[in-house]
């Protein structure tokens, strides 16, 4: 049986998340700017003769059909490949967090069946699949920092200064529907433009799903409020509960609140797997 282990899928923090419309079908315009860190997800690969698509959780229970099952399935299903895989995923990322946990694990399952499954397919061919499985996955498939807006399908890469956070993820998760749908949630920002956001990469805008996360999620503002008393401005990343400070200074993580993940995260200069799409080698940049 072949094999391909210790496959990384890193999170990532949105440093602004604007929504500036919405589109006829529902889904809504956004405008951020995604920035890769080194908390991972670990996966590892081995090839199944029989075609089927198993699962081993290696952390914490997962949903029967989370996103790496269905990203296997669907790149069978876009290719014809007869071969199978068993998948053990080692969570790390935690869940609802906003961190884009699963859409990374998603595509990283995609690059390394590409490869273990010898598909060849460019970046290109997998960007398509990726959207299907979520919005969050065709930046993680671009393997660089973006600029992403549209309903996450549109990605300029962006070269971003590298920084140290501090992220704090509260125990309650949070549902995307349940903020996305909230009659209150702010619509209308005005677009922003790269030059603009170039300018203040750190402080630039806000997160408009921040003030409906912290009507429905009290540990929102308790995680808001520890990193205050660090002298820290926290925002929320993403749409989940989990939020995050640029670190300027040491902190004590002695007293950081029992009921919340804190960890001090750094940026990547790029995605871990970068270029799997095109090049040979199946060499992993040892970043997280």
């Amino acid at each position: 049986m072949q094999s391909l282990y210790d496959i990384p899928a890193p999170a990532k923090l949105n440093l602004f998340l604007h929504i500036t419309g919405r589109r006829a079908d529902g889904y809504h315009l956004l405008q951020s700017a995604f920035m890769l860190i080194d908390w991972c997800d670990t996966l590892h690969f081995d090839i199944r003769s029989d075609g089927l698509i198993s699962r081993e959780d290696l952390s914490w229970t997962l949903p029967a059909d989370d996103l790496c099952v269905r990203a296997a399935k669907a790149l069978q299903a876009a290719t014809g490949c007869s071969q199978g895989a068993h998948i053990g995923i080692v969570k790390s990322v935690p869940a609802q967090a906003g961190m884009g946990g699963g859409s990374s694990d998603a595509a990283s399952t995609l690059l390394a069946l590409n490869r273990l499954w010898g598909l060849r397919l460019p970046l290109e061919a997998l960007m398509p699949i990726g959207l299907r499985l979520g919005a969050d996955v065709p930046f993680f498939l671009s393997g660089r920092h973006g600029w992403v807006e549209g309903i996450g399908e549109q990605i300029t890469p962006l070269e971003l200064p590298s920084a140290r956070f501090v992220v704090v993820k509260p125990d309650a998760g949070l549902d995307t529907k349940l903020i996305f749908s909230d009659p209150e949630l702010k619509r209308d920002s005005q677009p922003a433009i790269i030059s603009g956001f170039a300018a203040n990469t750190l402080t630039f805008g806000q997160n408009d799903l921040q003030a409906v996360a912290q009507k429905l999620c009290p540990g929102v503002n308790q995680a808001l409020a520890w990193l205050a008393t660090q002298g820290l401005d926290g925002r929320m990343t993403g749409s989940g509960s989990a939020v995050f400070a640029h670190l300027l200074h040491a902190i004590d993580l002695q007293n950081a609140p029992v009921a919340m993940q804190v960890r001090l995260c750094s940026s990547l200069e790029v995605h871990p797997l970068v270029g799997w799409a095109t090049s040979n080698g199946l060499s992993v940049a040892s970043v997280c």
